[in-house]
């Protein structure tokens, strides 16, 4: 079944969604700001979306630049700080199978739905 690790509050995640309910297909909504992956949930992400952890890390977000910039952190490191602080994890995340995606344009969707 197909997840989308969904926030809310942002528009590119609700147009994501929006996709999703549009495509017909079955699909499983993960509201990650309740539900946090943990680090190992996050790690598999990581792996299926084929990207460094700090590709996932929203730079711009106050907690990452008060917190997290400019230092030297490992991979598990900043997993750590995503799964602490869910706000940093970029959005939307959907999987479909072993096929993974951040939808930044929504329309990256598409292509594995």
């Amino acid at each position: 079944m197909i997840k989308i690790y969904h926030n809310p509050r942002c528009s590119k995640s609700r147009q994501g969604l929006e996709i999703l309910e549009k495509s017909g297909n079955l699909f499983e909504i993960i509201k990650y700001l309740d539900v946090v992956p943990s680090e190992e949930e996050l790690t598999e992400i990581i792996e299926l979306l084929d990207i460094s952890p700090i590709e996932l890390v929203r730079k711009n977000e106050k907690i990452w630049k008060e917190n997290y910039k400019g230092k030297e952190l490992s991979n598990p490191e900043i997993i750590k700080a995503m799964v602490e602080n869910p706000k940093l994890i970029e959005r939307p995340i959907v999987i479909n199978d072993n096929k993974a995606v951040v939808g930044r344009p929504p329309e990256n969707i598409l292509s594995i739905i």
